[in-house]
């Protein structure tokens, strides 16, 4: 599936419903989504880490594999409130992390490097 196909799909699951003001609920619930989401994730991580010695099970990998479709439903909202597409959002990323691999800023830290 392609970023846009599934930015467009994913539309109707939006229950606040999309508009370009950044004051609304709607949004702000979108952004506090991704956090809540993003920390599921990266707790279904520690827990491998710590409770199973780094161990990954299928189970683990499905558990994960879902938090991660949740953070991308959000990264996905939050690019339509900003009238985005989802392909431009993930172009623009490998775009810089193309042009910091050229310049070997890889590492280090800063947006601009």
């Amino acid at each position: 599936m392609k970023f846009d196909e599934y930015q467009e799909k994913t539309a109707k699951f939006d229950l606040a419903k999309a508009t370009t003001n950044l004051k609304e609920v709607g949004f702000i619930e979108k952004v506090l989504g991704l956090t809540g989401e993003a920390g599921e994730t990266a707790d279904k991580i520690k827990k491998i880490l710590r409770d199973k010695d780094g161990v990954v099970s299928d189970e683990d990998r499905d558990s994960v594999i879902k938090e991660l479709g949740d953070t991308l439903w959000y990264i996905a909202a939050i690019a339509r409130y900003l009238e985005v597409p989802l392909s431009k959002v993930a172009q623009g990323n490998i775009d810089k992390l193309e042009s910091r691999y050229q310049r070997d800023k890889l590492h280090g830290e800063g947006d601009e490097r």
